[in-house]
This record gives structure tokens, sequence and C-alpha cells, in this order.
């Protein structure tokens, strides 16, 4: 069985951040699978109806994969949007596919397919400039959260304590970039400096960690948080499940926030790193995700 893994930077240019990367390379080889790591531009994009048995990679023609992982998350291009959806126009399983990358990049668009579907989040507003605060006072609230509409593992996000360091920042914003697109989103206290990582795959969790920082009302284990073991209720663990399941992602990373009352649905990532996860569940993320596919492409054994 072949496979291509899609990253934003080739082999070489990993670091000590691609463990994830890294530990599917490693569990490929050891159950005999073919994993190629490619970037996307490295293949070039041809839509014609004359060849659908190949693609160009590094402006060579090569047979059709099997199955494709992209793991470029929030900053996958409109490029590489494009060579996704010609892989699955080609009968290729992409894992995720085109779709639920593009539904999870857009935090707004996400947030807009949850509540439609009645899931608790926190109350979210697309930014306007120039800023009515009035309605961002009534609305939303101080202390509130500033995010990019497109960031991942904890960057481009900010809480604002007061009206002030708020109306600083959105002018900060709105004179480098007038056409920004940002959310400004209400702070839930009850989970200052800690949250869930639910790792779903084909529709059930398959490990789940608490995040906790002493530092920082961000509890990524990127940004130097700490992760716990934690047993999930029936509640968190439908939650999770049902916000994979609306953006239609094979594989996910639902990030739930403590509430008072439960749980709230902080965002959704369709390229989920795993390194904290396996340090309290041990090497088997990988392995369970490649086992998936199997299965999905009909290889079993």
């Amino acid at each position: 069985m072949k496979g291509l893994l899609i990253s934003s930077k080739s082999v070489d240019g990993w670091d000590g951040k691609n463990y994830s990367l890294l530990r599917l390379l490693e569990s490929a080889a050891s159950k005999g699978i073919d994993l190629q790591v490619v970037t996307p531009k490295q293949i070039e994009l041809i839509v014609t109806r004359g060849d659908r048995k190949s693609i160009l990679i590094d402006d060579r023609h090569t047979e059709i994969p099997d199955f494709v992982i992209p793991r470029m998350g929030a900053i996958t291009t409109f490029y590489a949007l494009a060579v996704i959806r010609q892989l699955e126009h080609l009968g290729t399983y992409v894992c995720n596919g085109s779709g639920a990358i593009e539904a999870v990049k857009d935090k707004l668009h996400m947030h807009q397919l949850l509540t439609h579907s009645s899931l608790p989040t926190p109350k979210t507003m697309l930014a306007k400039f120039p800023v009515n605060i009035t309605v961002v006072k009534r609305e939303i609230g101080f202390p509130l959260i500033i995010k990019n509409m497109v960031g991942n593992q904890g960057s481009g996000i900010y809480l604002c304590k007061t009206e002030e360091s708020f109306l600083d920042i959105m002018e900060l914003i709105y004179t480098n970039n007038a056409d920004s697109n940002i959310i400004i989103q209400e702070f839930i206290e009850h989970s200052r400096g800690k949250d869930l990582r639910v790792f779903v795959l084909g529709g059930r969790v398959i490990g789940c960690m608490k995040r906790s920082s002493e530092s920082s009302f961000k509890a990524n284990f990127s940004k130097g948080g700490t992760v716990d073991s934690f047993e999930l209720s029936p509640e968190a663990e439908w939650l999770a499940i049902e916000a994979a399941r609306l953006a239609n992602l094979d594989i996910a990373g639902i990030d739930l926030l403590f509430d008072k009352d439960g749980f709230k649905i902080c965002e959704a990532n369709s390229a989920p790193g795993f390194h904290g996860l396996e340090q309290i569940t041990g090497p088997i993320i990988a392995e369970k995700i490649l086992d998936y596919i199997k299965l999905r492409v009909g290889e079993v054994g």
C-alpha cells in the first residue's frame, strides 16, 4: 500500500516540532506501508481527462497513491487544497478531505456549523472595522478573546481584560491591515489555563488529555503547557464526536473548554499533533491512524 503525507515543509526542513509526522513515518515502515512525504510545491496540478493514473511529483509521473494524509491544518493554502481536491477526484482516499480541512480552517465557519446544530460554544462575533465598542460590550463583555480567523497551536490568540487594551489592539490591527479577519469571543473563566484535547478517529474517541498552564490563559502543549490523563464524561465524549462528524473529519483534535455547567467546544483541528497525547497513551496513535486508513482503503491484515 502506498500513500502520500502532504506537509508544508520537506523532511529536510523538519525540526523537533514534527514528532507526529515522524511517528507516522515510523509506524508506516513497521507496517510495510510505503509512505512518501511531499510538499504541495512538489506536485504539479494538471487537470485533464486524459491521464487519470498518475500525478506529477518533482516533474515525474507518479502512480496515484492509495491514500493521502494532509498534515498542514490551518496553514493549508489554496494551492494545497486544489491538489487535495484533484486527488479526491482521481479516487484516492484522503484523510481528511478538502471540504473538512476548509471548514475547520475558518474558525468562524466552524462555530456557525456548531451553533446551527445547537452545540455549546463560546459566544462569537466577527470584528467589523471600525469596531462598535458598544455592541462588543453588550454582546460579548470583558474580558474577551481576540483570534485570528486562521491559526494553530495557540498562535494569534489574545486575552483582553479591559476596553482600553481591546481598543489598542483593534487600532493596531486596523492600521496594519484594515481587511483583517478577526473574531471576538467570550472568555470562559472556568477554563482559564486549562482545556481538554480529545482525539477522534473514525467517529470514535481514541485518546484524551487535559492541558494546563500556570503562566498563560492558553494551555497548548506546543506552548509549554503540561498534560495529564482525563476520564471523559459521556457529555464531553459526545460533544467531541459530534463536532468531528459535523465537520466531516476522519481525524480530529477537538478542544473543549471547561464551563460551570459542563463543556463548550472551542475549536476543531484537522491535523492534530499527538506528542503530548502519546505521553499518556503510549506510542499507539500513529498506529491507530494507519490501521484505520487500511480499513478505509480496503486493505486489512
